[in-house]
């Protein structure tokens, strides 16, 4: 069957602590809540609620790197904190926007850590992968679409020339171009144009082990988080100022929105990789 838009996967990310930096991966293993490790790990504060770049812009220079056995973070004067991938200690409950979900704690070594860097008092929580947390069934058609602790769907798709669009806009102001790291996508598109991610149906990627869908549900509605440099943790409006110019979008209550939430189809437990084509139906409604 052919379908009209013909793209293919040009990046990949993975975020293994929420709202810590993303890691660029050339492959990433798709399971029933995204990509393998995606927001596995959540840093809360002394009542269990999650934090984020939006009131901790320094999380933005925590670093994360995949090992075989671990994950090991990086933040600028710290020593490395190794978090061992099968290793976890007394279960908790924890608060993600408006679920409480199971979980366990990762212990003192780590709540120090990010107590330290980040200057509150702090821990870090692993999800526990008995609990199902479901993304808005009204977007999602119904569907079970799982998640750990994402915002609310288990994939992000975005496009190069998004932000590409974005950065034509900045440039125009005298305004620095941005990379689309800022927007957190798990999955960047190249071959389409600007925003087409907006309106495209099921998305048919090629691999190896066959195919896999992913359905993009709801347009992501943007928090200041992409004003925010993930270089230097400083923050300049003009990224969402900018955006406020020709984003808004009704969908989603007049928000900014860019790129669009996704949930996965077909395919669980086969891998995607940078290179893979995609093609996709536009969506007319």
């Amino acid at each position: 069957m052919s379908h009209h838009v013909a793209a293919r996967i040009a990046r990949l990310f993975v975020y293994p602590v929420k709202s810590c930096a993303g890691i660029e991966v050339r492959e990433a293993l798709l399971t029933e809540t995204g990509f393998d490790l995606d927001r596995a790990w959540m840093v809360v504060d002394e009542a269990g609620n999650f934090v984020s770049q939006r009131e901790l812009p320094r999380m933005a220079l925590i670093r994360p790197q995949l090992k075989l056995h671990d994950v090991v973070l990086r933040a600028p004067g710290m020593l490395a904190l190794h978090l061992s991938i099968d290793t976890v200690e007394e279960p908790v409950r924890v608060r993600v926007w408006d679920d409480e979900v199971a979980a366990y704690d990762m212990g003192a070594v780590a709540a120090q850590w990010f107590t330290d860097f980040l200057g509150r008092k702090l821990r870090l929580v692993r999800f526990d992968p008995e609990h199902q947390r479901l993304s808005n069934l009204q977007w999602t058609g119904g569907a079970e679409a799982l998640n750990q602790f994402s915002d609310a769907y288990p994939l992000l798709v975005a496009s190069t020339a998004s932000v590409d669009l974005l950065n034509e806009k900045l440039r125009a102001q005298g305004k620095p171009a941005v990379g689309i790291e800022r927007f957190r996508p798990n999955i960047v598109l190249e071959g389409v144009e600007a925003h087409d991610e907006d309106r495209l149906e099921l998305l048919h990627v090629a691999t190896d082990e066959g195919e896999v869908q992913l359905k993009p549900v709801k347009p992501c509605a943007r928090c200041p988080i992409p004003n925010i440099d993930p270089a230097t943790a400083e923050s300049d409006p003009a990224v969402a100022d900018t955006l406020q110019g020709y984003r808004r979008n009704d969908v989603v209550g007049g928000a900014v929105s860019f790129g669009m939430n996704a949930i996965v189809v077909e395919g669980i437990d086969r891998t995607l990789r940078v290179g893979q084509a995609v093609s996709a139906d536009f969506r007319f409604d």
